[in-house]
């Protein structure tokens, strides 16, 4: 071991550094004695150590001792040869530290979870809300922008271009952005041929557009190379596709395919579900395997334009939900769905002129 390693394994352990190699080796030597000897705290008692666990410590000793150990001979600085030996670390026999149980977790099947109380109420009245489909979604999202006059493939293709700009970028941006690629030429082919400096100065406005103009290059080279242009025809397969996760491939085979082998779960919907305590989750992950866990397969096309619509009118929209909320079939209903879900409806309403309306249906209610 050269002397500079062993000044670094002294540093390791929190020992002075200094000194020749002779100094420095018999320091590691000594140190090394003394925490082979130590088990226990400063009262004597000798701490129970869970065999199964290894610390950083452990590794660092193990480490050092193995280093010294093998290396009988070290020259010191006046090149005099410095002979030491010292018994190699017996190791005592590895425990079996099988769990008696799996730490997996388990998978939550479709259909396996009980679904939450009076949902269904709640869900229609969410479908009354947007039944009128003036979210910004509804004119700047993934299956409002494609271009169908220029053939199936196209389509797909835009469809999953949609889909990759609009993360971290609000609707409205990505509805210009998308007009702007179309203008251009938006098929497969073109973008394969178009310059990465000049494709992305057309998404520049889009969150992450350095990453997404590498996405949509790679993107399309595979697409020619492996699907003959067309884009993969299963959520599984999308998801092989750089820049393309989980959230982004359920809702392009809904859009692009019309069929669902999964839910696209956004910031809004994670948010809005746990609200409601229909599921209890720390990422919208975690609320897609939840939230599939309950709700009827025939619900799943329609959940993310439905709910993630409401989230952006709850949110950006206050004035026209609640005047919404007010027309709708259940008043009071719709306007405790807005209060659960972070609208400060009495708030709000103060700022529209319409607290004397809100106030005579919820002291109602």
């Amino acid at each position: 071991m050269s002397y500079r390693e062993m000044q670094k394994l002294c540093k390791q352990s929190g020992l002075a550094a200094n000194g020749t190699k002779k100094v420095v080796q018999t320091r590691l030597l000594d140190f090394l004695t003394a925490s082979s000897l130590y088990e226990g705290s400063s009262n004597g008692l000798s701490e129970k150590k869970n065999p199964c666990q290894v610390d950083d410590r452990d590794l660092q000793l193990d480490r050092t001792t193995t280093i010294l150990t093998t290396d009988s001979t070290i020259q010191d600085d006046t090149t005099k040869s410095i002979t030491f030996s010292s018994p190699a670390k017996t190791r005592a026999p590895i425990p079996d530290c099988t769990p008696t149980s799996s730490r997996k977790k388990q998978k939550i099947l479709p259909g396996s979870l009980e679904p939450p109380k009076n949902w269904e109420v709640i869900y229609s009245i969410v479908e009354e809300l947007r039944a009128d489909r003036s979210a910004p979604l509804d004119t700047d999202g993934g299956e409002a922008l494609p271009e169908r006059h220029l053939g199936e493939k196209v389509y797909r293709f835009q469809v999953l271009v949609a889909l990759m700009l609009s993360s971290q970028t609000k609707d409205a941006v990505v509805g210009e952005t998308m007009r702007i690629l179309q203008k251009h030429g938006l098929t497969v082919d073109n973008i394969r041929a178009t310059d990465s400096v000049k494709l992305n100065s057309l998404i520049k406005k889009v969150g992450f557009h350095n990453n997404k103009t590498k996405y949509l290059k790679q993107v399309a080279e595979i697409l020619v190379r492996d699907y003959d242009s067309d884009i993969p025809s299963t959520a599984e397969d999308m998801m092989n596709l750089p820049g393309i996760g989980p959230k982004m491939a359920y809702i392009i085979e809904n859009v692009a395919f019309g069929r669902s082998t999964g839910i696209g779960v956004d910031t809004h919907m994670h948010r809005i579900f746990n609200d409601l305590k229909w599921v209890n989750s720390k990422t919208p992950e975690q609320t897609r395997e939840q939230l599939e866990g309950w709700l009827p397969l025939e619900k799943w096309g329609e959940v993310n334009m439905l709910w993630v619509g409401f989230g952006q009118e709850s949110q950006q929209q206050k004035e026209k939900i609640i005047k919404k909320a007010l027309k709708s079939s259940q008043p009071a209903e719709a306007l405790n769905l807005l209060q659960m879900v972070g609208v400060n409806v009495l708030k709000e309403a103060k700022k529209f002129d319409l607290e004397h309306e809100v106030q005579k249906i919820l002291k109602g209610y």
